[in-house]
């Protein structure tokens, strides 16, 4: 009965996962989809709870409360523009679960190995599974639960470096040890080798050498890869964690976390695999950490920035008959969405054509600059992504960047020595004026230098986001 009730709980709860999954591919049915994602997992829990081996209901529930209390405090403190920070922080936690449940299997296997054939009739749970295998089933347990905590570590440790480039804690500028990729491949084959001693031996010595050279890996790879490739980062992490949930689930015989884990393994692999291609990256490369860097000295930018007052912003738009806003991560620290959407409701009004450009990476997470315009009301059919919009900016009369550098950066397209040398970008340079509104004359937080500033029919429009736009609103008649 109570493995009949569990099974049929993960199935119904797998069917919400892969519902929210799906739902989550659209703005009108996201919400719906994140109740989904809610429900299932709440059953997940249950089920698991009562299910067969469950035992410390007190200390579960304690654990359950605490891990909950906290989790809502942090995402209901969390600003929007700290949504990558804390989408890191929690691929951190699962990485970190996953090698402390690998920790545990191999602890509980060392136990029931060493127990004689009465008392494992005793056993029930996960040890009475473990006292049923041969040593064929053994051995590839251990495979299982070498793969969990080495895949955790590399999520762990590359998760807390990823949270300290986002959050300004770590420099975001790819930084390599002496040897560079050889260490990274030191490291791995050195994996290896503690996986055939680990298999040959059983003991927790060559795991625990695993485990840090995982943890190590996963420090050197995401400090190998730049600032302005964190959004990539943090959909690769995503990935990870999934596949170590896998993993895991293959060690304790649970087939939901099997289920759940490949649903997120593959669906970040995927998102990691678009923006690849929306940013000319190999993935091969992305998952070794081997770019974000520089190959020579940067091309010189020439000229100087203009800047220009709020009425010249002003007069050029109420003259302009198309408008496209680019918006950024700037956008988001300022949190000017409402103000933005106000500026667009003011221009159709007069009858202008307003849209907006989205590069896929726009932001610090996928999806970033989407949820904000969506939280300020902007109508979804005038939010357009990078490859519906970039041939209408030769005939757009004025293109508005606000707090965007690198996705509308003309280096990426004229200087092959540029860290984002062969990335699509926003080809605003081509619309008739661009204003730029930035805070000042700064790079921002990937360093580099950005030509479209310097530009003749670029105008630099210095300040707060909102607050430029505030002064900005009752000009437009």
């Amino acid at each position: 009965m109570e493995f009949g009730f569990t099974t049929a709980a993960y199935v119904v709860a797998a069917v919400l996962f892969i519902l929210s999954l799906g739902g989550l591919s659209g703005q009108e049915s996201a919400k719906r989809a994140v109740w989904y994602g809610i429900v299932g997992m709440a059953l997940a829990v249950f089920a698991t709870l009562i299910g067969p081996g469950a035992g410390l209901w007190w200390l579960s529930i304690i654990l359950i409360l605490a891990g909950g209390s906290i989790g809502y405090m942090l995402a209901s403190r969390v600003e929007m523009t700290q949504m990558p920070e804390l989408v890191a922080g929690m691929h951190a936690l699962v990485g970190l679960a996953a090698v402390f449940v690998g920790f545990n299997a191999h602890f509980e296997l060392g136990n029931v190995l060493a127990m004689d054939d009465t008392a494992k009739k005793a056993l029930e749970g996960f040890a009475a599974l473990l006292a049923k295998k041969d040593s064929v089933e053994i051995n590839i347990l251990r495979v299982e639960a070498s793969l969990g905590i080495w895949i955790g570590a590399v999520t762990f440790t590359g998760s807390v470096i990823a949270y300290g480039k986002l959050s300004g804690k770590v420099t975001s500028n790819a930084t390599k040890l002496p040897g560079g990729h050889l260490l990274n491949a030191s490291a791995a084959a050195l994996s290896l080798v503690c996986l055939i001693w680990y298999l040959g031996s059983g003991g927790f010595f060559p795991l625990l050498i695993l485990t840090i050279a995982a943890l190590f890996i996963g420090y050197h790879l995401i400090m190998g890869i730049g600032g302005a490739d964190m959004p990539v980062v943090v959909s690769m992490l995503n990935s990870y964690s999934g596949w170590a949930a896998a993993a895991i689930g293959f060690s304790l015989g649970n087939d939901l976390l099997i289920v759940v884990g490949a649903l997120v393994g593959s669906s970040g692999a995927i998102l990691s695999y678009i923006m690849c291609k929306a940013m000319n990256r190999s993935f091969i490369s992305v998952i070794l950490g081997g770019f974000g860097g520089t190959t020579g000295p940067a091309m010189e930018v020439e000229g100087e920035m203009v800047a220009i007052d709020v009425e010249g912003v002003a007069t050029s738009l109420n003259e302009a008959d198309s408008v496209i806003i680019i918006p950024g991560y700037g956008m988001a620290v300022a949190q000017a969405q409402s103000a933005v959407s106000d500026l667009t409701k003011k221009l159709r009004a007069k009858g202008k054509e307003v849209r907006f450009a989205i590069h896929p990476v726009a932001g610090r997470l996928p999806g970033h600059m989407n949820v904000l315009l969506a939280e300020a009301k902007v109508p979804y059919d005038i939010v357009l992504e990078m490859d519906e919009i970039n041939e209408d900016f030769p005939d757009t009369d004025v293109s508005i960047v606000i707090g965007s550098n690198d996705i509308v950066n003309p280096a990426a397209q004229d200087d092959p020595n540029s860290p984002i040398a062969g990335m699509p970008v926003l080809e605003c340079w081509k619309s008739k004026q661009v204003f730029v509104m930035k805070r000042g004359q700064g790079t921002g937080y990937s360093g580099i230098e950005n030509p479209l500033f310097f530009k003749e029919n670029s105008r630099m429009f210095y300040g707060d986001a909102k607050d430029s736009l505030d002064k900005l609103l009752p000009l437009i008649d």
